[in-house]
């Protein structure tokens, strides 16, 4: 998705690989870390104190490290919290090798965290983040305190009718067929069709955020590598689905060790609500929250609501405090919030 900001951002200079500018958020910070090959933005929330665990969020498709923002500012007095640029996304460029798979992500943020020497850490992934996250917290769990995924892309038998065009980007030659046919959309009109495709209820969306991703759409556009990066990342996803024995996605997370929140939104057009219960069943000893109301961004659409599972999920773990974390759960939680007539700033 295009990456939508809060209210109140702020622009500051780009980062050299880029031009125009960036937005943050009132109290967040940016830096590039560039390691051989490998170039990305990193979006800082400084916590509150000294001394809190840290914490990394990872973007979905086609989405940035802008959208935790909301999530990283309600977490900041309990996390010391960082979101990246995944290649080829927000402000980050491609990647040198091009190689925009599962593996591939997952390998850049494994990177990424080895020379931060911030690990282990609290780790967030929403959507293809979720299946990123996945894959790092089963081949690196000594990276990983917990895992929490907000509508992971895993493999699906019966994929949604809506998620469909997704799908058809991983075909070859494919993004130059929709590049054609979407080239007379403005970018106002392509955000309104993403907003309506993410949300549950796309009414959330304030007017100021809306605009403020309209802007970024339009600089998307107007990278050279936009349709490259979103047509590999694609087939990125297609491929992890195929994936079978140990590689695969749903062995991987039976895998994890890490206490694992679930985070399912009823109204999700890309990732089914009925997958909820079978990766309750996959990551063991896990927390689910189903978010009935929600749609396929809940960090962005309820952030209050998350937040607060998150916050639970450090005091069941006994690490609300920086105490060490237990690295096997024994019991499932479910849990179903249904959230009626909120405010407009998200809250009940």
């Amino acid at each position: 998705m295009s990456s939508t900001e809060l209210p109140g951002v702020r622009s500051t200079a780009a980062p050299s690989s880029q031009v125009g500018a960036v937005r943050v958020a009132e109290g967040e910070q940016l830096r590039t870390d560039r390691l051989p090959g490998l170039e990305m933005n990193v979006r800082v929330r400084p916590p509150v104190r000294a001394g809190l665990p840290p914490a990394l969020f990872v973007h979905g498709l086609g989405g940035s490290s802008q959208n935790w923002s909301a999530l990283m500012g309600r977490l900041a007095d309990s996390v010391d919290g960082e979101a990246v640029d995944l290649p080829g996304f927000g402000w980050s460029p491609p990647p040198a090798d091009r190689d925009y798979s599962v593996t591939g992500l997952a390998r850049a943020v494994i990177r990424h965290l080895d020379a931060a020497g911030r690990g282990p850490v609290h780790l967030f992934g929403n959507s293809l983040g979720g299946a990123v996250s996945t894959r790092v917290a089963a081949v690196r769990p000594d990276l990983v305190r917990t895992l929490t995924l907000v509508s992971p892309a895993l493999p699906e038998l019966r994929v949604q009718k809506s998620a469909v065009p997704t799908a058809l980007l991983a075909v070859p030659g494919m993004a130059g067929v929709l590049d054609r046919l979407t080239r007379g959309l403005s970018a106002e009109r392509r955000t309104r069709g993403l907003t309506d495709l993410l949300y549950g209820d796309p009414s959330r969306v304030k007017p100021e955020v809306f605009e403020a991703a309209v802007e970024e759409m339009e600089r998307r556009l107007a990278l050279p590598y936009f349709w490259d990066a979103l047509t590999r990342s694609s087939r990125g996803i297609v491929d992890a689905y195929t994936l079978g024995g140990q590689h695969g996605l749903w062995r991987q997370a039976q895998r994890v060790l890490a206490p694992t929140l679930l985070v399912y939104g009823g109204r999700d057009q890309l990732v089914s609500y009925r997958m909820a219960r079978k990766a309750a069943a996959a990551f063991r000893g896990s927390r689910l929250l189903s978010l009935p109301e929600a749609g396929h961004v809940a960090m962005m659409e309820y952030p209050e609501v998350v937040a607060a599972a998150f916050r639970e999920l450090l005091d069941a773990t006994g690490d609300g405090d920086g105490d060490t974390v237990n690295t096997v759960n024994t019991a499932n939680t479910v849990k179903t919030v249904h959230i009626m007539n909120t405010d407009e700033d998200g809250k009940g």
